[in-house]
């Protein structure tokens, strides 16, 4: 299944990306560090939600309190809870 996320607080602003089988698929984000983050995508290509999930929550970006990663995280935790 297919999920956009509006992302708060970063320089990206949505994420998109797929759950397959139970594994995390075509991660992309829009806008942000273009380089970083597609490295974030290809790290998690094919690994479990929940996987992704305890490496990114709660990490943050500067003085903020989130992160491209941490709202990652927010994205698949809302993905999988519904």
């Amino acid at each position: 299944m297919h999920y956009t996320y509006k992302t708060s607080g970063t320089c990206s602003t949505m994420i998109d990306f797929d759950i397959v089988d139970g594994k995390l698929h075509n991660i992309v984000f829009t806008n942000g560090c273009n380089g970083n983050l597609k490295s974030i995508g290809r790290l998690l290509e094919g690994a479990d939600p929940a996987f992704a999930i305890e490496r990114l929550d709660g990490v943050q970006c500067g003085g903020s309190p989130t992160s491209c990663g941490d709202q990652l995280a927010r994205a698949i935790k809302q993905a999988v809870n519904g």
